[in-house]
Order: structure tokens, then C-alpha cells, then sequence
């Protein structure tokens, strides 16, 4: 069986296919992952490692220079170190296969530097006594210990690779902002990265400069400048005590003044910075992703071109010109057919010659529109974005066509289009399986759901089915896991009852002899739900672990 580490990786842009249907790695990762990644997910969690990351002055004990510390419950003397992250994981789980040598290269990265930041990590399998006093209940989870104190630690908010872990590591152990002395160097400053922010203050001490060193610090990804000098206020044309973002697309210059009686609002300076650190027309591409999503934007609208022809490229320019009222509201999203985007289709349902088309999806919801004709013209876009929001556009739900041989084996075969007609039958009690082809946990349970059916297949008022989540939606029902199970029971009052016990042949009977319950009292599944990697919620669907593993 191939590691999910490889498997996530060439999987990456699935994230649109399913939200990211997330791949096993990487945080499940935003919708790229959507249309391709098995695995993602509730992860179970039979046995875990507790990871922590930790920042200190004293050198590492004999052990691989590369390789994080192990801390114990009894001593404490990681935690009362100057500065400590902290991980947790399961053995098999994908997403902590993936992370593991990440962490590894980054402790390497970090114990040749003169800063004295070091990563360590506890095994929570013994050292229980620590994830219950951290409150740990899935797993990866990095925090970080400061000063020694153990009992306010920092949740990591960086990227998941050993970049993103250094760089967010570096950035809460150093300064948050550049002190910018001078206009030589605040040009270069501006001019180093694509995007950089500075705070220019009369007072540094003040209130309004401490929360800008406070965002700062935890906006990792973005350079900060800060400066209370005479000469920059009036090279840039700014009021003391005005937050200026600069950028080398869109309209390059943004400005964020503070509110002279309320001062500096964190919460909306960080949004801000967020929403401008966005192209208005992003490329959906594994390196944007984590942009993508991170920005928690619920409404995305894509455009699905092929980037190889002229006649697509035109289109771009009045997609574009449609997105600034947007701001904010929808992120404008470029899917190249040709390139990354390829992956994101099978989500859609769509085929790369279809292009050029578009879809808006709310990735809270996981409702998908498209134009009854698609119309580009900036003003068309526009008033489709528009309709949507206002409620004024249906739902544009996937179905296959209904096979002609559906109801002529054990299991029955459901689509979009027979899906109403048969879990609703108010004769019949329905058990359906919704799955995905590309799932290994619905791989291995497909032998015991074709016994189910064989079991029953002469019953008078009891069907097993099954139906192909990833290219049939069902109204009000959104599927965030693979395999899920609903048991729809006979009568008028459209019951749907979800199924979340063993999945062996003998208590998915009895629960069917039962009238979809059991006689047992409920145990929750042995596994844990995995948080989503930092970014990807509400995109990527999860795929539960088979009980016992």
C-alpha cells in the first residue's frame, strides 16, 4: 500500500475537486485536493505522537543533529525552555507521514542558527498525562512554550513544511518589523518582496504601534516595516499613524489609516492585510492554495480557460475588470486546464474541452452554480456574481445518467437522477453507501457492502445502495467524508439517519432489523477527527478511517 505522503503529493490540486479534496498530506489541502485525494480526514487515533516543537538556548542531547528532542511529563524540561511548538500524531495517519520529515528538516535548519531555536517532541502514547493537560484531541498539532510558561501556549498558525515552521519560528522569536532609518533603505525594503506592509508612526511606544507589532507577528508570510521618521511620512505621502500595504500588482499601494479616537482595530487591520495580500484574479496553482483558502473568503468564482490559447487569454482581462466590487465578498479564481487546474475539473464535473467556462462555489456550504449560458463580458460576470449572492441562482447539482442495469444486482446503483425516487420511497427502507472511487476506505469496505446487499436482495422492503459522491450531489445533503453511510426509512416524513457504528456484516444487520438503530449504546469511532491543515477548512472532505486502524 503506497504511503500517503507520495500519493497526497501527486494528488495536490484535488482541492477544488472537493473543495481540495484533500489529500492525506497536506492538510487536505484546500481544494486542489478535492478532486483526486484519498485518505483525508477524520484520522484514526490508536496510537499518537505528541510532537513539540521547542525553542531553547542549550545545546541538543547525543541524537542526529537533525532529529527534535523527546520531552517527557516528569521533568518538564522542554516546556520551561525559552520558546516551544508542539505536534501530535498517529503513526499511519497521512497527514503526520507527511509533516514528520518536514519537522525533521526544519529542526536541522534551525539548530545551525545562532538564534538558539530547537524542535523536540513527546510521545503522547506514554506521556498521556501531556496531551490531556494541552487539551490535544487531534492530531498534527503544533504549539508553542514561551519563557517557561506552560500555561498559555501559542497554537501554530505557519504552513506545515520546514519553511513555513522556520519562517513562523523566526518571526515569533525575532523582531516582527523592519525598523525602517531612511529612504534608501525603505525603497530597497519595499521593493524586496511582492508584497510588504509598513506601519508609520509617530510614537513607536504607542498602543497603535504595539497591536501593529502584534499583527505583525502573527502574519508570518508577510515582511512588515515600521518607522516614526519625519522624512518617509512625507516621501510616501502619509499621516502618522497610517498602516500602508505595498504590492507589485493590482493597484501596487493600499492604504489602512488608523481612527484617530479608536486607534488601531487588530482584527481588521489583519483582514486587511489578507484581502489585499490577494491578487483580484488569483491562478489556482499548488504554491496559491494555501493563499487561497487561507483567506476565508466563502464564495469563490472560477474561471476554467486554457491558458495555451489567445482566445482564452481574452477573457481574462474582462473577468478581471469584474472582480473589484467583489472584494472581500468573492475571490476571482483563474483555473488553467492545461496546467495545475487540470485536477480541479472532475470536482466540477467538467471536461477540460468544455472551457471556457465558469462556476461559483461557496465553499461553506459546497453549493456549485454556473450561468444558464456562459456570457464573459465584464458586465455579465459581474451580474452573475451578483444574482448569486442574492439568492437569485439555483444550485446546479451533478448526476451520471441512471445505468439501465441500476436495480438489476444485490446493491443498487443511485445517481443524482434516481436518487429522489428511490431513498424516498416511502415503502422502502433505504441504505445507502456514498463513496468515492479513488477512496481506499471505500476499497476495503466494498466486500462487506456486497455481502449486505446479497443479504437482503429478496427483502420486501429493505435496499442497499450506493452512489458515487464525487460526480452526484444531492440536494441538502453534503457529504464531507468518505465512505459515509444514511439510512433512509420507509414512510412519508423524509427521515434520514446517519450511521456511525462498526461497519462489519453483522451490526450493519442489525442496525437494518432494527429499524436503522442499535441496541447497544452508541460508541463514538475510535478515531479522532484530524484538524484540517491551517486554511483548508470547509474545502476539503474527510474520509473516515475503517474502525481499527
Amino acid at each position: 500500500m503506497l504511503s500517503p505522503g507520495p500519493r497526497c503529493r501527486a494528488l495536490l490540486p484535488t482541492i477544488y475537486s472537493g473543495g481540495l479534496r484533500a489529500s492525506h498530506c497536506l492538510k487536505q489541502l484546500h481544494w486542489q485536493l478535492l478532486a483526486q485525494v484519498p485518505h483525508v480526514g477524520r484520522w484514526g487515533v490508536v496510537t499518537l505522537r505528541l510532537w513539540l516543537c521547542s525553542g531553547w538556548t542549550q545545546a541538543l542531547p547525543t541524537r542526529p543533529s537533525s532529529e527534535p528532542e523527546s520531552a517527557k511529563t516528569g521533568g518538564g524540561g522542554v516546556l520551561t525552555r525559552s520558546a516551544c511548538p508542539f505536534l501530535a500524531d498517529a503513526p499511519w495517519c497521512g497527514h503526520c507521514q507527511a509533516l514528520a520529515p518536514e519537522f525533521t528538516r526544519a529542526a536541522g535548519i534551525l539548530k545551525n542558527e545562532s538564534a538558539g531555536l530547537r524542535l523536540a517532541k513527546v510521545d503522547a502514547t506514554e506521556e498521556t498525562d501531556l496531551s490531556t493537560e494541552f487539551g490535544v484531541t487531534g492530531y498534527p498539532v503544533l504549539k508553542l512554550f514561551r519563557d517557561g510558561n506552560r500555561t498559555h501556549p501559542i497554537d501554530f498558525t505557519g504552513q506545515r513544511d520546514a519553511e513555513g515552521i522556520v519562517r513562523w519560528m523566526r518571526r515569533k522569536a525575532g523582531p516582527s518589523a523592519e525598523l525602517l532609518q531612511d529612504e534608501a533603505r525603505a525603497q530597497e525594503f519595499i521593493a524586496s518582496q511582492d508584497v510588504v506592509v509598513v506601519g508609520f508612526f509617530k510614537d513607536l511606544q504607542s498602543k497603535a504601534a504595539q497591536g501593529f507589532y502584534d499583527v505583525a507577528s502573527d502574519a508570518v508570510d508577510v515582511t512588515f516595516g515600521v518607522s516614526n521618521k519625519t522624512e518617509l511620512f512625507q516621501k510616501y505621502s502619509v499621516t502618522p499613524d497610517t498602516v500602508c500595504l505595498f504590492k507589485k500588482f493590482d493597484e501596487k499601494r493600499v492604504d489602512f489609516p488608523l481612527d484617530a479616537e479608536l486607534g488601531l482595530n487588530k482584527e481588521e487591520l489583519s483582514r486587511f492585510i489578507v484581502l489585499h495580500s490577494l491578487e483580484l484574479v488569483m491562478e489556482f496553482t499548488s504554491q496559491n492554495s494555501p493563499k487561497i483558502f487561507g483567506a476565508k473568503i466563502h464564495n469563490h468564482l472560477l474561471l476554467f480557460i486554457n491558458k495555451t490559447l489567445e482566445t482564452h487569454l481574452e477573457i481574462l482581462g474582462s473577468f478581471q475588470a469584474a472582480a473589484p466590487p467583489f472584494r472581500g465578498q468573492v475571490l476571482f479564481v483563474l483555473i488553467d486546464v492545461n496546467g495545475e487546474g487540470a485536477q480541479v475539473l472532475q470536482y466540477f464535473g467538467l471536461k477540460s474541452h468544455e472551457a471556457p467556462t465558469m462556476r461559483f462555489i461557496n465553499v461553506e456550504t459546497n453549493k456549485k452554480y454556473r450561468m444558464a449560458t456562459d456570457e464573459f463580458a465584464t458586465q455579465a460576470v459581474g451580474s452573475f456574481a451578483q444574482a448569486v449572492l442574492d439568492g437569485k441562482v439555483q444550485p446546479h447539482l451533478m448526476s451520471e445518467e441512471v445505468p439501465e442495469d441500476w436495480d438489476k444486482h444485490p446493491v443498487k446503483v443511485l445517481v443524482g437522477k434516481n436518487f429522489e425516487q428511490v431513498a424516498y420511497d416511502e415503502t422502502k427502507n433505504v441504505f445507502v453507501k456514498f463513496y468515492a472511487p479513488w477512496c481506499t476506505h471505500c476499497k476495503e469496505m466494498a466486500p462487506v457492502w456486497e455481502e449486505l446487499g446479497e443479504k437482503y436482495k429478496d427483502h420486501e422492503n429493505i435496499i442497499i445502495a450506493k452512489l458515487d459522491a464525487t460526480v452526484n450531489e444531492i440536494t441538502n445533503l453534503t457529504i464531507r467524508g468518505y465512505p459515509t453511510l444514511h439510512y433512509f426509512p420507509a414512510g412519508p416524513d423524509r427521515k434520514m439517519i446517519e450511521y456511525k457504528s462498526a461497519r462489519d456484516l453483522e451490526t450493519f444487520s442489525k442496525f437494518l432489523e432494527n429499524g436503522g438503530t442499535l441496541c447497544v449504546p452508541h460508541v463514538p469511532p475510535p478515531w479522532p477527527l484530524a484538524p484540517f491543515p491551517h486554511g483548508a477548512e470547509g474545502w476539503v472532505p474527510r474520509i473516515s478511517p475503517p474502525p481499527g486502524r
